[in-house]
Formats: C-alpha cells, structure tokens, sequence
C-alpha cells in the first residue's frame, strides 16, 4: 500500500501562486508516474500534469506555462508549481501515482482562487 499526503492548498487571488506538495509513504519501491488532478465542483476529476519515473511530464492543456511539476531525487515526493492562478484553477487537487499498475490517491487538498 502507499499512501499519499498532500500539502500546500489554500486561498489566493487570481494571478497568485501556489506550490502543492505531495508525500508517498508506506511501499514506496518503485513509484512510477506520480501526479496531480483536480475537480471542481460539478465536474469530472481531470489530470493537471504527471510526470514519469524517467522525468517525462505530461500537462493538461490548460495549464501548460503556468504549472510546473516535479519530483525529488527519490522519487517519493512530487510538486505542482502553480503561477498565474486563475478563477477557473479552482478545484480540489489530488496527488496520484501509479505503482505495479494500482492507482493510488492522496484525500486532496483545496486551491481557491478568488478574483
């Protein structure tokens, strides 16, 4: 089992930034893609970015320039940038990794961005 913790949500004004931490504890051997999705209310869970265990990253096209993901050296942490913060990044953001093919999830943290 892994378990996922993220970190780093809250409130800003639009045009703010954030930076979303996520830590993976438990059977951390081998996480392949780690990464961060979102849903807002009333809508589908949506991927943001992703980023493989060979550094590969993967941006939904939304946030492309404004996000920035990455992982720490052990693989075991990963990070969500978020500049230029607009009213519509509102959402709950959930940090995934993919481990053996089992999908785990993290419980989410909230991004509000006000105007």
């Amino acid at each position: 089992q892994v378990q996922l913790v993220e970190s780093g949500g809250g409130l800003v004004q639009a045009g703010g930034s954030l930076r979303l931490s996520c830590a993976a504890s438990g059977s951390i051997l081998r996480l392949d893609t780690m990464g961060w999705y979102r849903q807002a209310p009333g809508k589908q869970r949506e991927l943001v970015a992703d980023m493989s265990r060979s550094d590969n990253t993967n941006y939904a096209d939304s946030v492309k320039g404004r996000f920035t993901i990455s992982r720490d050296n052990a693989k075991t942490m990963v990070y969500l940038q978020m500049n230029s913060l607009k009213v519509e990044d509102t959402a709950v953001y959930y940090c995934n990794v993919n481990r053996y093919g089992v999908m785990y999830w993290g419980k989410g943290t909230l991004v509000t961005v006000s105007s």
